[in-house]
């Protein structure tokens, strides 16, 4: 795959900034300064860069609640991600939401959920109104290896297939569900293999390797924009935090994380950079950048006007003229 200097900018950019915004936002957690929760995808950047990065600009994505990786390849405001984890009027869903409900319509991103498995059969919807429209447009829904076993995965491709949908189903397989291994949980050795019954493409990819993602999804989406109907996409990775923030990860070894950790997907795309024509400089001007307006996105958000409890209400319970 030939990349052009921008393209490799914009993807380590991607990377760098989900696993900054992840990292400070774990930290803010651990100071009190956030609450409820979130599901953190570090480690995982390769799946969000590399599959967005394969689909057009005003294609659509269905994300899960693993999915601030997703927004910011998306091109979702990290200001505005930030405030929706603070609780302020000037996030996604005014602060209503949090880490799992952001919503970017304006970038294409229909949002996540913190449900397993409604974002298929709702990105499937979206696939049926794309090709309705006759627009051209590919969706592509990512969702985890548990979510698999769910019914709505199952119909949702059964009807994918059934009516050519333009979709890519990508399964980001970070080896466990929760705190079980997907080879205890999963009745064959790989998600991918389901799409046998469905009679669709079913293709297993290294999801640490954005290049090998981008490479998978552009192939998959290319077949969906010609009529051909939906892939199922399985790319093994994981994530070197906990199913979220409260997992102490008791159910695996240190061991097992550094072995993963040899295969970062950022390191290893920063050497493919080195390789082809960029200095560390450069790179680490790219780094730079990134921490700043991480910080920014942090001060801003702080700054940043509450949700008062009279608006709260008003969102979310009906008015009283209404009942």
């Amino acid at each position: 795959m030939n990349l052009t200097k921008e393209q490799m900018q914009r993807i380590y950019y991607q990377m760098f900034s989900s696993r900054t915004f992840e990292e400070r936002v774990n930290e803010m957690f651990m100071q009190g300064m956030i609450h409820g929760t979130a599901h953190f995808a570090v480690g995982e950047e390769a799946t969000a860069a590399g599959g967005i990065n394969a689909l057009h600009p005003d294609d659509y994505i269905m994300s899960c609640h693993r999915g601030h990786a997703h927004c910011i390849a998306k091109g979702a405001d990290m200001k505005r991600m930030m405030c929706e984890l603070l609780g302020k009027r000037d996030g996604f869903c005014k602060g209503l939401g949090g880490s799992m409900h952001i919503v970017d319509i304006s970038t294409g991103n229909f949002g996540a959920n913190g449900v397993m498995g409604p974002s298929i059969p709702m990105a499937t919807g979206v696939a049926l109104a794309i090709k309705k429209e006759k627009s051209g447009k590919v969706i592509l829904d990512y969702f985890g290896d548990g979510t698999s076993n769910s019914g709505l995965f199952h119909e949702a491709l059964n009807m994918a297939a059934l009516w050519k949908l333009p979709i890519v189903y990508l399964c980001e397989n970070n080896l466990y569900g929760m705190s079980t291994p997907v080879s205890k949980s999963v009745s064959v050795p790989d998600i991918a293999i389901r799409a046998k019954a469905y009679g669709i493409p079913g293709v297993i990819v290294d999801g640490m390797d954005v290049l090998a993602v981008m490479e998978a999804v552009g192939e998959a989406a290319g077949r969906a924009r010609r009529g051909e109907g939906p892939t199922l996409i399985e790319a093994k990775t994981y994530r070197y935090l906990g199913h979220s923030k409260s997992d102490k990860r008791a159910y695996r070894t240190r061991e097992e994380e550094e072995e993963w950790k040899k295969r970062d997907a950022i390191v290893s795309f920063a050497r493919y950079m080195m390789e082809h024509g960029f200095g560390r400089r450069e790179i680490d001007e790219i780094e730079d950048k990134v921490k700043r307006e991480c910080e920014e996105a942090v001060r801003y958000a702080q700054a940043a006007e509450p949700l008062t409890m009279e608006e709260a209400k008003e969102l979310v319970f009906a008015a009283e003229e209404c009942k």
